[in-house]
């Protein structure tokens, strides 16, 4: 379950992985279950049919997202103790990512080791320090400036099986070798770049006025940042291009969030009638 926000986090706009984004934004500050149809309704005011949004809900309750409770010929929705736990941490990453930090200077080094005959097991190890921000140096290293993130790669790859085949330093970056080119060569900061800029181009212009639009526009909103923490190695600033788009995409961010967030809860509360 605790990988449900990140694999759904980037790509087309699916029903349910926007539903994911519905949950942690209205949901889970509403802190109550919902008529299934309001999250029906609210899917539909983001342009999907109402046959789309009730396979995305039945698979969420199939799959423990959500829980159901009959009343009478309808059924009240709730998030389940694990989905609340997940959304939670999520959020505290999504609308924290992007602030201003220190750095210490030393970094994560993880030597990933798994035996040739069990390749889905190292395909999947290796895609979950991709979304961790980790980035390959090859042979098996995958570097991040985050150490603190070190618990969380043993917990994602231990359940992969891959944890016995895992080892982690700590290091401070020597005088051989262009740490700009290392940084070029890791990660493809080109592209999200580009994403952000796409984002503060799109948004940046976005002036919703009736308020089923200010809740697409919300939802569209956090749907579209959430990605970044999940693309984006988060590098020290020294470390990044010039006139990196980050901080504008940041900023414009919070205050479009900020400005929607009253009218959007409550066209989310209103369709509960």
């Amino acid at each position: 379950m605790n990988d449900q926000l990140r694999r759904r986090s980037v790509g087309a706009p699916a029903a349910r992985s926007v539903l994911l984004t519905m949950l942690g934004e209205y949901m889970l500050s509403l802190g109550d279950a919902v008529w299934l149809e309001t999250l029906v309704s609210a899917l539909e005011g983001l342009g999907y049919k109402s046959q789309a949004a009730r396979q995305a809900l039945a698979r969420s309750v199939a799959d423990g997202w959500l829980s159901s409770q009959r009343q009478g010929r309808r059924a009240r929705l709730r998030l389940t103790a694990d989905t609340e736990q997940m959304l939670r941490v999520g959020a505290e990453r999504i609308y924290s990512f992007g602030e201003s930090r220190e750095w210490d200077g030393r970094w994560l080094l993880v030597v990933l080791r798994v035996p040739e005959r069990n390749r889905d097991v190292r395909h999947l190890a290796r895609t979950e320090l991709a979304w961790a921000g980790f980035g390959s140096l090859g042979g098996g290293l995958w570097i991040s400036p985050h150490v603190d993130r070190e618990p969380q790669v043993r917990e994602l790859l231990s359940s992969n099986g891959a944890g016995p085949d895992l080892l982690s330093f700590h290091a401070e970056l020597g005088e051989i070798g262009e740490p700009g080119k290392v940084i070029a060569d890791t990660w493809d900061l080109d592209a999200v770049a580009e994403g952000y800029r796409s984002f503060v181009a799109h948004y940046g212009r976005l002036r919703p006025k009736r308020p089923e639009d200010v809740f697409q526009a919300q939802t569209l909103l956090v749907h579209d940042w959430r990605k970044f923490p999940f693309l984006d190695p988060d590098l020290p600033d020294h470390m990044l291009p010039a006139r990196w788009p980050r901080q504008r995409a940041h900023e414009l961010f919070h205050e479009r969030h900020a400005d929607w967030h009253e009218q959007a809860q409550s066209y989310f509360r209103a369709l509960e009638g």
